[in-house]
């Protein structure tokens, strides 16, 4: 009665907390989501959502599936590994560069898991940071390439991640914080702290203040999180980071968050490799890491949007 789709589908609808944003990690529109569930329903004969509470809450019967699902999809998903290791050998290389300063906080535990299922593929990691890597994967001194700014190449596929909100974080004495948007304009008298990259490489200013022709007062550069952290929180300035990196200092009530505009400043992270490799499976294998530790670890993420 039970299938492996359902398993997947109670799995999606508990991390997403709602039936739109499963739908979304699927890949199905919720039409299709709400008929699947309504049919296990019918064969299993009990409800397993109680629809009425928002967000979703699963009822007795639909917490003993999602037990079940705990227990056999991590154990298939193993198989499914082991399998794909006895079937295309044990070697290989992975040499990996990142655009994200801050995406080390979810990639060295990918990383970690990766290097335990992998131990004979050789890895390595470089920080893209000082050099283009886009070009050095095209030529094959890299294997794969973390980005939020693919660039359409014919040798290299892109493959999204997760979707993630550039949001800007202000000191929690500013009276930026007592706003819960904020417009180009009001950045005009602000020192902006960024990482020491090219501009138009950073989102603040391709996706925010370039279109609206708005500079900052002052721009001020600082290579490591923690210290823009620091800065931000002593009042020396303003600046954009992913949402997902700023919940610790959020809970820790350094920073106050702000959404970039009425309706925020989303972007997506992407994974490029050269064509010829796509299916390599230990490259799978690492995508598939990322994509399992980066929703189950990270705050404030969406699934990719379905190519089109």
């Amino acid at each position: 009665m039970l299938e492996i789709r359902h398993l997947e589908t109670l799995v999606a609808i508990r991390e997403g907390s709602s039936l739109v944003e499963a739908s979304e990690r699927l890949h199905v529109t919720q039409s299709a989501l709400s008929h699947q569930l309504r049919e296990l329903e019918e064969r299993l004969g009990t409800q397993l959502l109680n629809r009425r509470t928002r967000p979703l809450r699963f009822t007795t019967a639909g917490l003993r599936v999602l037990a079940l699902a705990d227990d056999v999809l991590p154990r298939m998903r193993a198989a499914e590994r082991e399998l794909t290791r006895l079937a295309a050998g044990r070697t290989g290389r992975l040499h990996l560069a990142i655009e994200c300063h801050s995406c080390f906080q979810w990639l060295m535990p990918a990383l970690d898991v990766f290097r335990e299922q992998w131990p004979e593929v050789v890895l390595d990691l470089s920080a893209a940071f000082s050099f283009a890597p886009l070009p050095a994967l095209v030529r094959g001194d890299l294997d794969l390439v973390i980005t939020s700014d693919p660039i359409k190449l014919d040798a290299v596929r892109y493959v999204p991640l997760f979707r993630y909100e550039l949001v800007l974080a202000v000191a929690r004495n500013s009276p930026l914080a007592a706003l819960k948007s904020i417009e180009p304009a009001q950045l005009q008298d602000q020192t902006l702290i960024t990482y020491p990259v090219d501009r138009d490489r950073l989102d603040i200013f391709t996706a925010f203040l370039d279109p609206a022709d708005v500079e900052p007062a002052e721009i001020r550069t600082t290579e490591l999180t923690p210290m823009i952290i620091q800065l931000v929180a002593s009042g020396r300035g303003v600046t954009a980071i992913p949402n997902w990196a700023l919940t610790e200092y959020l809970d820790q009530g350094l920073l106050h968050a702000c959404r970039l505009g009425a309706e925020g400043v989303w972007r997506t992270l992407y994974a490029g490799v050269r064509v010829e490799d796509q299916d390599a499976p230990y490259i799978q294998n690492f995508l598939d890491i990322a994509r399992e530790l980066t929703f189950r670890n990270l705050t404030g993420i969406r699934a990719p949007r379905p190519e089109r």
